[in-house]
């Protein structure tokens, strides 16, 4: 090998120019394309990382069957009578708990420093956060059919039929999805996914449990009952049940369109703010 050969020829300006430029530059992805792309990273995720639907399943599925035979015969008389009243309820607890693990899932990225990465692609700022969030609308279609699945083999006979059950199940996903903004926000100023978690449970378990999800109001005390009609999951859970049951509760269903609008409305700029100024 000469010398000659060894050399590397310079690479010129116009030479360089002319690789850069030899195609159309691809157009900018819009913003619904890139938050289906994140959402499909957080399907590929549970795909690769199975052990995540376990809250999905094992939760649920636990509940349902400890409730019903444990307490079913002290609170109605009767598992099967109860378990009407129940499942409903066990749907909207099992998905609204769901919800926190969103927070956790992209505190855990934070911390890896997957985010900063996120944020300097030249996409939609919000869609790494939105992507997240539609990828677990898969989650909690899961744990919805899991826990009617159970039900009907328990007993669960839903007097609204399959519509019923189908636009009970919608307005829980759109009522879940507007809910994990309040845990995205809550990762963008915890530091660790433990103090997420157990922050999400410090507020989900007061609100599950201080609900009609379990028991009718009516047997508690006055300022019980006070607390459990402001809740929203008090009204999300009468919503849910009526549905199934085939009465339409017009007036609780727009509460619960209201406070998911508000849910957004409130977190969602939030979140974004701490989003674009985490460092």
């Amino acid at each position: 090998m000469t010398a000659t050969s060894a050399e590397q020829a310079p690479v010129t300006e116009d030479a360089l120019r002319s690789v850069l430029l030899a195609g159309e530059r691809p157009a900018r992805p819009g913003p619904v394309r890139t938050s289906l792309t994140f959402g499909w990273r957080a399907l590929l995720k549970i795909k690769h990382v199975p052990e995540q639907l376990v809250d999905v399943t094992m939760f649920p599925i636990m509940f349902t069957l400890m409730f019903t035979y444990l307490f079913g015969g002290a609170l109605a008389g009767s598992t099967q009578e109860y378990l009407q009243f129940l499942l409903p309820g066990i749907l909207v607890q099992a998905n609204v708990m769901i919800t926190m693990n969103t927070g956790i899932t992209l505190n855990t990225d934070i911390q890896k420093g997957v985010f900063d990465r996120f944020r300097s692609l030249p996409v939609w700022r919000p869609s790494p956060l939105v992507g997240a969030l539609l990828g677990d609308v898969m989650r909690y279609s899961i744990g919805s059919a899991i826990v009617i699945a159970l039900g009907l083999v328990l007993g669960f006979r839903p007097e609204g039929g399959a519509v019923g059950v189908l636009l009970s199940v919608a307005l829980l996903l759109v009522f879940s999805f507007c809910l994990s903004w309040l845990w995205t926000m809550l990762s963008l100023i915890l530091r660790t996914p433990n103090s997420v978690a157990g922050v999400s449970m410090m507020v989900m378990f007061p609100l599950t449990f201080a609900s009609n999800i379990f028991v009718d109001p009516k047997t508690m005390p006055g300022w019980m009952q006070a607390v459990v009609e402001v809740n929203p999951i008090t009204h999300l859970a009468t919503v849910v049940r009526g549905l199934m049951h085939g009465s339409v509760p017009a007036g609780e269903i727009g509460w619960v369109l209201v406070s998911s609008v508000l849910l957004v409305a409130v977190f969602g700029p939030i979140t974004m703010v701490l989003y674009r100024n985490k460092k």
